[in-house]
C-alpha cells in the first residue's frame, strides 16, 4: 500500500504544477503519509510538579520537624507534677486548655509547605505552559515554498505532506525527505546525519536523494517529498531518540539492532537508523538541529532536548547565571552556619540550665518533653536556614525572563535562547551587517554606465544601444532567481512589492524602467532549461547561469560585485553595442571614475556580463576558473538602499550605552564607509579603522597565514568598518575580539546574520541575531534572537530589555538580602538571649512568601525605560551586589534591627502590654511578639518600594503607577497581613491588636521610605564585607577547552550545597532546564572551513570592549591602546588601493 501510493504520489502527477490542492486528496495523503509533525510528549500534570516541589531538602527537613513536633505534642508526662519535675521551662502559666493546643503550630508548619509546594507547582506548571506557547510561536515562524496548482505558496512546515514539490534553495533546512526533480548547481551539508562536514553535491540523475534536516548551503532545486514526519529520516531518528535515554544505552550496551516498534519505518531508509542514531547522541548537539523542522504540536523537541541533556557537555552558565551561583553558594554557607549556631546555642542553653545549673536528673517519663523542646529548637534552626536561603531567586530569574521574552516579541525580538535575553544586556560590542538591519533592504537602480556613457538616472530606453539593452535585459531575466520577482503594490499607490533577492529585485526594477518586462523571457526559457547555474556564494561574489542558444552554441550571462566582475572582463559594449577590448588600464580608470564616485554615495554597484562558447567542443563547464573568465561587461548599475532612518539614533543610544558598533559587509569599501558615516558609526575626523576583508587578514595573520591574538588585538579596538568580508573574516574577527586578553573585563560580542555561512559567526557570538524576513533556515538555527523585522533599532531594544532584567535580578537581591540580613539576626539573637524566636515559624515562612514568591513577581516585572541606556555595561567582574545596594542593604537593616530589638526589649513597656519574653511552650500567642511580627512585615512592605530604585535614585515612587503588578501584590500583601494578625490566632501565633497599635506599626514601617532618603545622602563607602558578593574573577570565566574543569567544580559546589540541605542550587538548575526548553534547534555543526564549532556561551574568557564613549556623537578610544601603525583618519585613502571618495555624504 505504501509503495504503490509512493509511486502514485510522484509519477501521477506533474512535477512542475505540483498537487491540485484538492481538500479531499489532502486529507487521504495526511490519513496514509501522516503530518509532517512528531506527536509531543506529554506535559508533566500538576501533581507531577507538586511531587517535584516536595522534594526540596529544606521542605522535607521542615515537614519531619513539624510531623514530630505534632506527634509529641499529644503527649502528656505523667502525674500533675510532671511539668515541675521535667524542667522549669516547661513549666509556667498556660491557659486552661492551652496545652491541648499544642498541635497547631505543627499543622501550620505543615499547612505552610502546603502553600509553598502548590505554590511553586503552579508556577513550574505556568512557566511550562508559557515557554511551550513560545515554542509554538519559534514552529510558526517556519514556513516553506511549494508548488500546489501550479502556484508556487509559502506553507507552514507541519503542513507540507507526500507528494508535494517543495522549492529549495540556498540557506533553507530541509523539512522533509525527497526527491530531486530538478537542480542548479545544488550542494547540500549532511554533516548533521552523517558527521562528514564535506558539501555533497546532488543533481536529479546522480544522487538525487534529499533528507530531512540537511541544509542547503548552495544552488537551488525542486523535490518531491516522499516522508514527512515520524517516517522521514530525522523523524525516524527522533523517534529512537525518544524511547528514552535508560532503554537506549542498554540497547547500546547490548549491541543490538534498535528496532523494537520501529521496523517499518526503518524499512523505508537505508538500515543504518542504529549507527546515525548513536552518531547523532555523540555530534555537538546535531540530533537538536535535524529535530528542527518537525513541528510537533506543542514543543515537543523541548522535551527531548530534555531528555538528552544528561549525555550532552554542561553549558556554560550567562553573565548572570554565573554571578547567581556564586552569590547562592555564599548565602548558603552564611545561612547554614547561622542555623546551626542558633540550635546548637537552644539545645546547649537547655540542656545546662536544667542538668547543671538546677541539677535535675534525667527521668525517662521527661524524654518526649525534651525531645519536644529539642524538636522546637530544631524548627527554629530550619526556620533561619529557609529565610538565609533565597530560594525566590531562581523564580525572579525566571519571572523577569519570562515577562521580558513576552514583551520583547512586541519589539520584534524573537528571544529563541532564554539567557540570550540578559546576555544583551551586558553586551559590549555588535558586529552588524549592512544590509537589511543598517538599511531598509528595498533597493532601486539609480544609476547605470552603459555603452561608454555614466548615466546619473535611468535613461531612457531610446538612447541605449538597442543591442546592449536586448543583452541586459536577457542577462538580468535569466541570470536572477526565478523566485525573485516584481509584484503590485498591496495598496494602490503603494511601492510595488519585493520578492525574493533584494539585490536582483533592484535590478528587475531596472528592466521594468527600461519600459521592458522579465516575465515572457522566463516564460520562454523556464528554470528546467536553463543548462548550468553557477550560483551566487561568498567565495565566488558572482552569480552565472548558461543557456543553450537555438544553433547550438552557449552563452553565459555574469552578475555580481563590480571590482570583482570587471576583473574578469576583457572586453566592453561600446556606445553602439559592439565589443572593444577592454584593457587593465580601462579598469583602473572605470573604478575610479564610475565605481568610486557611484561608491561613495553609498550606492552598491553590480557589474553584469556575458560570454559565448562554441559548442564543438562542449566546454569542461566543471573548470570554473576557465569558463567565468574572458567576459563581455555589459553595463555597471549603481544600486541604492537607503539607510533606515531610524539607525542613526539607535546607533548613537549605542554609543552612549558604551556600546561599540562594528559593521560588517561585503560591499565595497567605499560604500561601506559612506553607510557608516550616514548611520553615525564613524565621524569623520576621528581615529578609527576603515579596511577591507583583504586588508584585515593581512595585518592580523603572520607569514604562516594563522591568525595572531596579539596582531588582532592591534586592530579590533579601533576597527569600525570591515568592508568586502567573507563569513570566516567575520568569524575570524568575534573570535579575536571574544578571545582578547587586553582588559581586565573579557568583550559580550553581539553579532547580526542573514546567510548560511554566517552560522560559525551567530554561533561564536554570545549573542547571535538572525533576520526574520531575509534570514535563512540555518542563521535562524544558529542564533539567540531573530529580528522579525531585520531593523537595527530592535537589537537596542534587546539591550534595553537584558539591561532590565539584569537590574529587576539586582532590585530583588536588595530587597532580599535586606529581609535575610535581619530575619536571621533577630531570630539568632532573640533564641540565643530568650531561648526562643521572636518571629515564629510559621511566621517565618510568611515572610519567605512575601519576600520570594511576592517579591519576585513585584520587582521582577518592571518594565524597563530609556535611562537604562545612559550607563556603560555592567561587565562581567563587576560584583551582582553594587556599593550602592550594599549601602542599602546595610542601611535598612540597621533600622529595621534598632527598631526590633527595641520593641523586643522595651517594646512592652513602650506599649504598657505584657511581655512575651520567656512564655512556656504552649503559651498563648502575645500581644508583644504580634506587635513585632507586624512591625517586621510592615516594614518590608515600605522596604519593597526603596528596593525600585538601586542606582542611589531619591524618587523611589518614579513610574510605580507604570507596574500594575507591583501595586496589586503590596496592596495584596497588607490585606493578608491584616487577616493574618487579626484572624490568625493560635496557628500564625498571632494575638489581634487595637487600631492605635496597628497605626504604630504602619508608622514605623513609613519610617522606611524616610530612612531611605537618609542613606541616600551618605556618600559611597567602600563597603567590603559584600561588595564582592556574586563577583566572577577571572578564574571563574574558563575557555571552552576548560569546560570539563568547570563542570566539576559545579558538581562539587553542589554536592557541597546538598551537605548544607539548600534547595537553591536544585532551584537554579530547574531554571537552566527551563531555559533549555527553548533550545530546541540551538547545537553546534560542521561548517566548511570553519570546523566543527561549539556554541560559545557567556563564560567564556573574554575583556571588557578598550572603546569608550565620551558623548553620544563622538567615539573615543583610550589613548593606551592608539597605534599609529593600525588605523586610518576617515578622510586618508583607503586601503585597497583605490584612491579616496571625491566627497563624504
Amino acid at each position: 500500500m505504501y509503495q504503490t501510493s509512493l509511486v502514485n504520489c510522484i509519477f501521477l502527477f506533474p512535477p512542475l504544477s505540483g498537487l491540485e490542492g484538492n481538500q479531499t486528496d489532502l486529507d487521504k495523503r495526511k490519513e496514509i503519509f501522516g503530518k509532517n509533525l512528531i506527536p509531543p510528549k506529554k506535559p508533566k500534570t500538576f501533581l507531577q510538579l507538586v511531587w517535584e516541589a516536595l522534594q526540596d531538602v529544606t521542605l522535607i527537613i521542615l515537614e519531619l520537624a513539624a510531623l514530630i513536633s505534632l506527634g509529641l505534642s499529644f503527649y502528656h508526662p505523667p502525674g500533675e507534677s510532671g511539668g515541675e519535675m521535667c524542667g522549669s521551662a516547661a513549666g509556667g502559666v498556660e491557659d486552661e486548655g492551652e496545652a491541648d493546643a499544642g498541635w497547631i503550630e505543627g499543622a501550620a508548619i505543615l499547612l505552610s509547605v502546603v502553600c509553598v509546594v502548590i505554590v511553586t507547582a503552579f508556577n513550574d506548571w505556568s512557566k511550562e505552559k508559557q515557554f511551550r506557547g513560545l515554542q509554538s510561536r519559534i514552529e510558526q515562524e517556519q514556513k516553506f515554498q511549494v508548488v500546489r496548482g501550479s502556484q508556487v505558496i509559502q506553507l507552514p512546515v507541519a503542513d507540507i505532506l507526500v507528494g508535494d514539490i517543495a522549492q529549495i534553495k540556498y540557506g533553507d533546512l530541509l523539512p522533509a525527505d525527497g526527491v530531486l526533480i530538478q537542480g542548479n548547481d545544488l550542494k547540500i551539508d549532511e554533516s548533521s546525519l552523517t558527521g562528514e562536514s564535506d558539501h555533497v553535491k546532488k543533481a536529479a540523475d546522480k544522487d538525487p536523494m534529499l533528507l530531512s534536516g540537511t541544509h542547503v548551503m548552495e544552488g537551488s532545486g525542486r523535490m518531491v517529498v516522499t516522508a514527512v514526519g515520524v517516517n522521514s529520516q530525522t523523524g525516524i531518528i527522533f523517534t529512537l531518540l525518544g524511547a528514552g535515554v535508560e532503554e537506549e544505552e542498554k540497547k547500546e550496551k547490548k549491541g543490538g539492532a534498535v528496532e523494537d516498534g520501529h521496523q517499518n519505518t526503518g524499512k523505508m531508509q537505508d538500515g543504518n537508523m542504529e549507527s546515525n542514531q548513536i552518531k547523532v547522541k555523540k555530534q555537538d548537539g546535531a540530533a537538536a538541529m535535524e529535530m528542527q523542522p518537525l513541528k510537533s504540536a506543542e514543543g515537543g523537541e523541548a522535551d527531548e532536548k530534555e531528555k538528552k541533556k544528561v549525555s550532552a557537555p554542561k553549558k556554560e552558565k550567562s553573565v548572570l547565571q554565573g554571578k547567581l551561583t556564586k552569590l547562592a553558594v555564599q548565602i548558603g554557607y552564611a545561612g547554614l552556619v547561622m542555623s546551626s549556631i542558633t540550635v546548637t546555642i537552644l539545645v546547649l542553653y537547655f540542656s545546662i540550665d536544667n542538668f547543671v545549673m538546677k541539677k535535675r536528673p534525667w527521668m525517662a517519663e521527661c524524654t518526649p518533653i525534651y525531645v519536644q523542646y529539642f524538636v522546637k529548637f530544631f524548627i527554629i534552626g530550619v526556620t533561619v536556614l529557609v529565610v538565609a536561603v533565597p530560594e525566590g531567586l531562581p523564580l525572579a530569574v525566571t519571572i523577569s525572563l519570562a515577562y521580558s521574552v513576552k514583551k520583547m516579541m512586541k519589539d520584534n525580538n524573537l528571544v529563541r535562547h532564554l539567557d540570550a535575553c540578559e546576555t544583551m544586556g551586558n553586551a559590549t560590542a555588535i558586529c552588524s551587517d549592512k544590509t537589511g538591519t543598517l538599511t531598509t533592504n528595498r533597493m532601486t537602480a539609480v544609476q547605470c554606465y552603459i555603452g561608454d556613457v555614466h548615466y546619473k538616472k535611468i535613461p531612457d530606453p531610446g538612447v541605449l544601444p538597442p543591442k546592449s539593452l536586448d543583452l541586459l535585459i536577457n542577462a538580468i531575466a535569466i541570470n536572477s532567481a526565478y523566485t525573485t520577482k516584481i509584484l503590485p503594490p498591496d495598496k494602490e499607490g503603494g511601492l510595488p512589492k519585493q520578492v525574493g533577492n533584494k539585490t536582483e529585485c533592484g535590478l528587475l526594477g531596472l528592466i521594468l524602467e527600461l519600459k521592458r518586462d522579465y516575465q515572457p523571457i522566463r516564460n520562454q526559457i523556464p528554470e528546467e532549461k536553463l543548462y548550468k547555474v553557477y550560483t551566487f556564494n561568498s567565495v565566488r561574489k558572482s552569480m552565472s547561469t548558461v543557456i543553450k542558444l537555438p544553433d547550438g552554441s552557449f552563452r553565459m550571462y555574469s552578475k555580481g560585485a563590480s571590482e570583482i566582475v570587471l576583473k574578469k572582463c576583457s572586453h566592453i559594449l561600446n556606445e553602439v553595442g559592439e565589443l572593444r577590448v577592454f584593457r587593465p588600464r580601462d579598469k583602473d580608470e572605470m573604478v575610479k571614475k564610475v565605481i568610486e564616485p557611484m561608491a561613495c554615495e553609498g550606492l552598491r554597484t553590480i557589474c553584469v556580463a556575458y560570454r559565448d562558447f562554441s559548442n564543438d567542443p562542449e566546454p569542461n563547464w566543471d573548470d570554473e576558473n576557465n569558463i567565468l573568465n574572458d567576459l563581455t561587461a555589459i553595463c555597471v548599475v549603481g544600486i541604492e538602499d537607503p539607510v533606515r532612518p531610524e539607525v542613526p539614533d539607535a546607533i548613537q543610544k549605542c554609543q552612549r550605552a558604551g556600546i561599540t558598533v562594528r559593521m560588517v559587509t561585503g560591499d565595497n569599501i567605499n560604500t561601506a564607509r559612506a553607510i557608516a558615516i550616514k548611520c553615525g558609526i564613524i565621524h569623520p575626523g576621528e581615529d578609527f579603522l576603515c579596511i577591507d576583508g583583504k586588508e584585515f587578514n593581512r595585518r592580523i595573520r603572520n607569514e604562516k597565514g594563522e591568525v595572531e591574538q596579539e596582531r588582532m588585538d592591534k586592530v579590533w579596538p579601533k576597527l569600525r568598518v570591515l568592508a568586502r568580508s567573507s563569513p570566516t573574516d567575520k568569524h575570524t574577527l568575534v573570535k579575536g575580539i571574544i578571545d582578547s586578553t587586553m582588559a581586565d573585563q573579557r568583550q559580550v560580542v553581539a553579532v547580526t546574520g542573514d546567510g548560511t555561512n554566517d552560522g560559525p559567526a551567530l554561533k561564536k557570538a554570545d549573542v547571535g541575531f538572525a533576520m526574520g524576513i531575509a534570514g535563512t533556515d540555518v542563521a535562524k538555527e544558529a542564533s539567540d534572537i531573530i529580528l522579525t523585522d531585520d531593523n537595527f533599532s530592535s537589537i537596542v531594544k534587546a539591550v534595553m530589555w537584558g539591561r532590565n532584567v539584569y537590574d529587576s535580578i539586582s532590585k530583588f537581591l536588595q530587597f532580599q538580602l535586606t529581609v535575610n540580613v535581619v530575619a536571621v539576626i533577630v531570630a539568632f539573637t532573640g533564641a540565643c538571649i530568650t531561648q526562643d524566636s521572636p518571629l515564629k515559624a510559621v511566621q517565618m515562612l510568611w515572610v519567605n512568601l512575601i519576600m520570594d514568591t511576592f517579591a519576585s513577581l513585584a520587582l521582577a516585572t518592571e518594565p524597563p525605560n530609556e535611562s537604562l541606556l545612559k550607563r556603560k555595561p555592567y561587565g562581567r567582574n563587576k560584583p551582582l551586589i553594587s556599593s550602592t545596594m550594599t549601602k542599602n542593604i546595610l542601611g535598612h537593616a540597621v533600622y529595621q534591627l534598632v527598631i526590633i530589638f527595641t520593641l523586643l526589649f522595651v517594646g512592652e513597656q513602650i506599649f504598657d502590654i505584657d511581655s512575651g519574653r520567656d512564655a512556656p511552650l504552649h503559651a498563648p500567642p502575645s500581644e508583644h511578639y504580634t506587635l513585632i511580627f507586624n512591625t517586621f512585615v510592615m516594614m518590608q512592605l515600605f522596604n519593597e518600594i526603596n528596593a525600585r530604585k538601586i542606582h542611589g535614585e531619591r524618587n523611589v515612587f518614579d513610574g510605580i503607577f507604570r507596574n500594575p503588578i507591583f501595586c496589586s501584590i503590596v496592596f495584596g500583601t497588607f490585606v493578608v497581613q491584616i487577616v493574618i494578625v487579626q484572624f490568625g490566632g493560635k496557628p500564625f501565633s498571632c494575638q489581634p491588636l487595637n487600631l492605635e497599635k496597628w497605626m504604630w506599626c504602619v508608622f514605623l514601617g513609613l519610617g522606611e521610605l524616610v530612612w531611605g532618603q537618609v542613606i541616600a545622602t551618605i556618600p559611597n563607602l567602600k563597603l567590603r564585607f559584600l561588595r564582592r558578593a556574586g563577583q566572577l574573577t577571572r578564574k571563574d570565566e574558563l575557555p571552552e577547552e576548560d569546560v570539563n574543569e568547570e563542570n566539576e567544580e559545579i558538581d562539587h559546589a553542589e554536592r557541597e550545597l546538598r551537605r548544607g540541605q539548600i534547595l537553591w542550587f536544585r532551584g537554579l538548575n530547574r531554571i537552566q532546564t527551563q531555559i533549555e526548553v527553548v533550545n530546541t534547534f540551538k547545537s553546534g555543526t560542521s561548517f566548511q572551513g570553519a570546523g566543527a564549532l561549539r556554541r560559545q556561551s557567556s563564560t567564556t574568557s573574554q575583556t571588557q570592549d578598550v572603546t569608550n564613549v565620551s558623548s553620544p556623537s563622538h567615539v573615543s578610544l583610550s589613548n593606551a591602546l592608539s597605534s599609529p601603525t593600525s588605523t586610518t583618519a576617515a578622510t586618508a585613502p583607503p586601503t585597497t588601493g583605490h584612491s579616496s571618495c571625491e566627497r563624504i555624504p
